[in-house]
């Protein structure tokens, strides 16, 4: 397979078939782990580079690759410029994702609920206890909401989707921004908390009248009972791939430092307010520049041959300039001894 970009024309020959597969270490978010393992599969096949991808979470991510006991790091929620400049490291995004409420209201069907976004926050503040709370029932005329408390699950783990969710709320709510904020693992004012995706759903599926938030892919691949929200434009839309879309489309990609675009709340009627990217953190200075152009020559080949793949599990691919973008950046700030030649 001939690869297109010149930034990483390392000789392929060592790549033929039969050859011993060239492996890659990384660690960290547990949102992309599975289009990563599938993209592994395909490029273990194709261009003989094998990874090996621990999905320990955004932080443990970030820890490793700052120690360097990995090739690269992987974290949903973006590094501060400066601790990226501390470090070393270049950022960048692979896939994008969509965050999603799911509930366990008997009676009431997916996608039904409708939730604007301040009530949202309030559910999650204890200011709304009831799901026939009167602003409840307002937003929701064409439905019949039970005298139920409302039961909050939170990730009780230091998160990348919790940052996501947490981001989303602190941008439609000046209460929830003053007395929480957004970060990967916050002081939650109402609820209780599980570990992990699997946690909150299990918690929203037993107790009558929960609402948590996960990640869109394992929402839909375990059947959870999602709802919609009222996005920056007043309207109700459903968590789907053309909203999440939709809301991708509308980042400002271009004047994002360090790639960290802001795709919470995006304008345009059809988008879905809670997206987000998932990032790769990639020395500058690699220990072993070999390893390091490996990285490089199996997000390429993600970046060429992996949208179906990523689509197919419900993630959002970057745009073709984005996919450019990124390329430029490895040619223009990745150096180290040995890696002269990738550049040529």
């Amino acid at each position: 397979m001939k690869l297109v970009s010149t930034a990483l024309a390392i000789t392929l020959a060592a790549f033929t078939v039969g050859a011993q597969a060239q492996q890659i270490t990384g660690a960290g978010a547990t949102f992309p782990a599975p289009v990563y393992a599938k993209w592994g599969e395909a490029a273990k096949a194709a261009i003989g580079i094998e990874l090996n991808y621990q999905a320990i979470g955004s932080g443990g991510g970030q820890n490793q690759i700052i120690n360097r006991t990995v090739d690269f790091g992987a974290s949903d929620a973006p590094v501060d410029g400066a601790k990226l400049e501390q470090n070393h490291l270049l950022q960048f995004p692979t896939v994008m994702g969509a965050v999603v409420p799911i509930v366990n209201l008997p009676g009431v069907e997916a996608n039904k609920l409708k939730l604007p976004s301040e009530l949202l926050a309030d559910i999650y503040l204890g200011k709304i206890t009831k799901w026939n709370d009167p602003r409840l029932v307002e937003a929701n005329r064409d439905v019949k909401l039970p005298n139920v408390a409302i039961a909050p699950v939170y990730r009780a783990d230091g998160s990348g989707t919790t940052f996501v969710f947490t981001s989303y709320l602190s941008a439609v709510s000046p209460d929830w921004k003053a007395q929480v904020g957004a970060a990967t693992s916050v002081k939650w004012a109402a609820g209780n908390g599980a570990k992990g995706n699997d946690g909150v759903a299990a918690t929203v599926k037993q107790v009558r009248g929960a609402i948590g938030y996960v990640e869109y892919a394992y929402a839909k691949q375990n059947k959870l009972a999602t709802t919609q929200l009222r996005n920056k434009a007043g309207q109700f839309v459903s968590p789907t791939l053309a909203a999440f879309t939709a809301a991708a489309d509308a980042g400002d990609w271009h004047n994002a430092p360090n790639f960290a675009v802001n795709l919470i709340d995006t304008a345009g009627t059809e988008a879905w307010p809670i997206v987000s990217a998932t990032f790769i953190l990639l020395p500058k200075n690699p220990v072993d520049p070999e390893r390091s152009a490996n990285v490089m020559k199996f997000f390429d080949f993600a970046f060429k041959n992996g949208d179906e793949i990523a689509t197919s599990l419900d993630y959002i691919a970057l745009p073709a300039g984005v996919k450019d973008a990124v390329r430029a950046s490895w040619h223009a700030d990745i150096r180290g001894p040995g890696l002269a030649a990738i550049w040529k």
